[in-house]
């Protein structure tokens, strides 16, 4: 049981004052987090005011007296990015037709390294889906279960949408001068 200032358990408790405290250290790298998933800095401004209005919310909403943790703000503004691409998805639904049988494509030879400026430009010209998809599996080293959880998914759908997601970020990045090998 936390206690106030005083010393007096519960009383004159503000969880919005430790939200505070937390926020000068954590902001900035709640802030990097999205930042450097969604490549733009208009849309990791707004996520990350969302992440710490969640915050607020929960705090309110709980009645919690434990510290917010910067862990834990990360893991809401990951929730916050997978809401932004489903909006984002819902609104673009000018989605390309995928190939059916995906039997015919060759094994994925991609283990060199990257151009990283040139798959960050890639993979923002990818569908909301399939930049969600990959950035949760390859950036955030999540396990296919944990996409597909976090994206409203089966397994066996989330392992399908990242097929075609890398055949598709395959496809966009040799376009844009990539290598190729």
């Amino acid at each position: 049981m936390s206690e106030s200032p005083a010393g007096s358990s519960n009383v004159g408790y503000d969880p919005g004052s430790a939200l505070l405290v937390a926020y000068d250290t954590a902001m900035p790298v709640v802030y990097g987090y999205l930042l450097a998933r969604c490549g733009g800095a208009p849309v990791a401004e707004e996520l990350t005011s969302e992440t710490f209005l969640a915050a607020v919310d929960a705090l309110q909403r709980r009645q919690a007296h434990e510290a917010v943790t910067t862990p834990w703000l990360i893991g809401v503004a990951r929730h916050k990015l997978v809401d932004h691409w489903r909006r984002q998805a819902r609104d673009d639904r000018r989605q390309e037709t995928i190939e059916r049988d995906l039997a015919t494509e060759p094994p994925d030879l991609w283990e060199g390294q990257l151009d990283a400026l040139l798959a960050r430009e890639t993979l923002d010209q990818l569908l909301p889906d399939h930049r969600a998809a990959l950035t949760l599996r390859y950036l955030d080293d999540l396990p296919v279960g944990e996409v597909a959880a976090l994206l409203d998914r089966s397994v066996h759908a989330a392992e399908g949408l990242l097929v075609r997601a890398r055949a598709a970020f395959r496809r966009a990045y040799v376009a844009k001068g990539g290598c190729h090998e």
